[in-house]
């Protein structure tokens, strides 16, 4: 990590604060072991843990959940000089996510290989997702749709739309 990097570094509590939430999420039985959060100007918006197990929603993992609530707490879609801070590198899925909320930076305390050591391993994703959408092991194959691109082109046409 360089020098201006190293003195941007949020408040350590952060750090804490998110590995004890991991902690309490393993122990409770709600989700793996991984919580996010949200901070703007040095203050707490929103946290999450991973809730996939108590959801059943597989996409309920503690960025995707914290993004979420922080953008609601915001009344916003983006989160705008705000700063993640994760208990893991994030997976594909909340990569993805976090670009579209676009945060200023993202902190994490784990690596991908330290969860895959435990069971959490995304490696086979960031493989399928270089792979053609057909050759992928799920295949997902283009359909031809007369009519699919009306909605397209009326978002194209809008004059009033909030781009994003």
């Amino acid at each position: 990590m360089d020098k201006e990097t190293q003195q941007k570094l949020p408040d350590f509590k952060w750090f804490e604060l998110v590995s004890q939430l991991s902690e309490i999420n393993v122990a409770s039985g709600n989700g793996g072991p991984f919580a996010a959060l949200v901070i703007k100007s040095g203050e707490l918006i929103a946290s999450s843990c991973n809730e996939v197990l108590i959801s059943g929603d597989p996409t309920a993992h503690a960025e995707v959940s914290v993004i979420r609530k922080a953008c609601q707490q915001l009344g916003t879609f983006q989160l705008d000089d705000c700063i993640l801070i994760s208990s893991c590198e994030p997976c594909p899925m909340c990569l993805g996510a976090i670009y579209w909320a676009r945060p200023e930076r993202v902190y994490f305390i784990n690596t991908r290989e330290e969860a895959a050591s435990i069971g959490f391993d995304d490696q086979f994703i960031y493989d399928e997702i270089a792979l053609r959408p057909d050759q992928r092991h799920i295949p997902f194959l283009k359909v031809d749709h007369a009519a699919a691109s009306k909605a397209f082109q009326a978002w194209k046409n809008k004059t009033d739309k909030t781009p994003y």
